[in-house]
């Protein structure tokens, strides 16, 4: 039977029902059958506006999407609007190099453990083999992303795989409520944690329901924050107390948040035949679509000291009708219908698509009326694979008869301190500074040329760029928007001197705190963050379970060396 929330000491009380906080519990309660697991969650329902992204201020909306397009709050999180893109983190993310400026304060050790959970991760996001590289996959063993590319400095053998795409609360909103020891609180604010003790361990949390204000206090053996980066990193700059067995608060915490650059600059002429050129989504044996890209190798990122990058094969612009399209231009005009276009995609998906802009109506029109019936026949059928079967086409792309696609970039950002989430003089409202900085787009650029001598040298292709060398850089500042991708400030350090958690998630200054978000990442690397995310979840929920095997042992063996003295 379920426990009454006031009336009982939770074994585990995890903050935050996203991806990560649903792995968490499910995974830990599964393990400990015997123990009583809390899930608390902010929201209740699906809430368009609520008061937490409401008190936070953006202060670049240049290059930052709004809190309500970057967060979801309700049983899911985020994973309700997401497009179900599964990437793994790549060796280079762990090795600390200078452009860096010593913010990689993870290492190959934690990466080499990580990937023991890419089974079980795979398993929650159901995105089939839990394997991202062609060698997993036979009908691509042999093929090549464009005729005539080769292996070496740029890659085409790294895999993202796609899930359904799954929406935690709906998929796993049965899982919790029949697992008997795990309770689901929904509608309630994490607010403030006691005083540790002079070991640093804290006895209790108080939550306040969201409707009426009320407070309650939780009483827990262990507490995990998997609220997001955003709200995971508030709940801890509004409780600095925690850290009272250290010196002073890490100096790290709230710093050196990352996000990803993002955009389009360039295009790819493939030479050789348009038929063989991988350009959209293929699929596995058990019925997941997954997709190459082009990416670069370790060595040369280490040795020329550049930001881990991905590019992959894209269609050109929606909202500029000079690709012709009919098909592009009808999906263009739904995505534009104030209407229709809040359904077919979430806010920032869309703003990717459309740039905000409407724009030369007319001649999207032409374009329609000149492709019929293509024009209303592709869409669809897309519409069908995206919208009314269980496992959705992931994205959309169109074949080039020309051999000619737009390349989508999506690169790491360097760890800088003056990106930073701090609380504001209410002590309430969270405030994001958040830019670019010259590092992230010089390298962005560096890559652009390197794929394109590479291309020419194997004779495969060429990039031409959309802008003149002297316009790149402000056109990638311009072109770029996250906070979809938010990394780095609570992150993973061997000291409290580097980081704010240990490697195993510990809160440092702490005995039974932990961070699960993403924020632990102390670098962003090309990959967008969730499925990592999801394989910490896993190794938490596994060394929660270890570490209290050992406790029992100890105090076990304890009791046993007492009786012995008194007999």
């Amino acid at each position: 039977m379920k426990p009454g929330i006031e009336s009982s000491n939770f074994d585990l009380c995890i903050i935050g029902s996203g991806p990560a906080g649903i792995i968490t519990a499910l995974e830990y309660a599964r393990l400990n059958p015997f123990e009583n697991v809390l899930l608390v969650e902010y929201g209740l329902g699906n809430l368009a506006e609520n008061s937490l992204d409401n008190s936070i201020k953006i202060n670049n909306d240049i290059n930052h999407h709004p809190p309500a397009e970057c967060t979801n709050k309700g049983l899911g999180g985020t994973s309700a609007t997401w497009g179900g893109r599964c990437v793994m983190y790549d060796e280079i993310d762990f090795i600390d190099r200078p452009i860096l400026n010593g913010g990689c304060t993870w290492d190959g050790a934690i990466f080499k453990d990580i990937k023991t959970y890419i089974p079980i991760a795979a398993r929650y996001f159901e995105c089939g083999n839990p394997n991202f590289n062609i060698t997993s996959t036979s009908q691509l063993t042999k093929r090549t992303i464009a005729e005539g590319f080769k292996q070496g400095v740029v890659t085409d053998d790294t895999l993202e795989r796609y899930s359904m795409p799954t929406r935690f609360g709906q998929r796993y909103h049965a899982d919790i409520e029949s697992q008997k020891n795990l309770t689901l609180l929904q509608g309630y604010e994490a607010r403030s944690f006691s005083e540790p003790d002079k070991d640093g361990k804290i006895s209790f949390l108080t939550i306040r329901q969201v409707g009426t204000g009320q407070l309650v206090k939780i009483s827990a053996c262990k507490f995990v924050l998997t609220a997001g980066a955003q709200e995971s990193t508030r709940i801890l700059l509004r409780n600095t107390q925690i850290f009272n067995k250290l010196k002073a608060t890490p100096g790290t915490l709230g710093k050196y948040y990352q996000g990803h650059l993002s955009g389009k600059i360039a295009t790819v002429k493939f030479y050789g035949d348009p038929d063989k050129t991988d350009y959209s989504f293929g699929r596995d044996s058990d019925g997941t679509y997954f997709r190459r890209r082009f990416q670069f190798s370790t060595n040369f990122l280490k040795d020329n000291n550049l930001l881990n990058t991905a590019i992959w094969l894209d269609n050109p612009l929606y909202f500029d009708p000079k690709h012709r399209s009919g098909a592009m231009s009808f999906m263009y005009m739904a995505m534009i219908t104030p209407i229709l276009g809040k359904r077919l995609a979430p806010p920032a998906i869309a703003h990717s698509i459309t740039k905000g802009k409407v724009y030369k109506v007319a001649t999207h029109l032409g374009n329609i009326l000149k492709d019929l019936p293509g024009s209303l026949l592709k869409p669809a059928a897309i519409f069908y694979k995206r919208y009314c079967v269980s496992r959705k086409l992931p994205g959309i792309f169109l074949f080039s008869p020309q051999n000619t696609y737009a390349l989508h970039f999506h690169a790491e950002q360097i760890p800088f301190e003056g990106n930073c989430m701090k609380l504001d003089a209410d002590g309430e409202t969270l405030v994001i500074d958040y830019s670019l900085t010259d590092a992230d787009v010089s390298s962005v650029i560096t890559l652009h040329d390197v794929l394109d001598k590479w291309l020419r040298n194997c004779g495969c292709g060429e990039l031409q760029y959309w802008f003149g060398k002297e316009e790149l850089s402000s056109a990638i500042k311009s072109m770029s928007k996250d906070g979809l991708h938010q990394s780095g400030t609570t992150r993973i350090a061997d000291t409290p001197e580097d980081g704010v958690v240990d490697k195993n998630l510990k809160v440092w200054g702490t005995e039974n705190i932990y961070v699960c978000s993403s924020s632990v990442f102390p670098t962003s690397g090309q990959a967008n963050p969730t499925f990592l995310l999801g394989t910490f979840a896993a190794r938490l929920a596994r060394h929660l379970t270890t570490t209290k095997v050992n406790e029992n042992v100890l105090n076990n063996t304890k009791t046993y060396s007492a009786a012995a003295l008194t007999t």
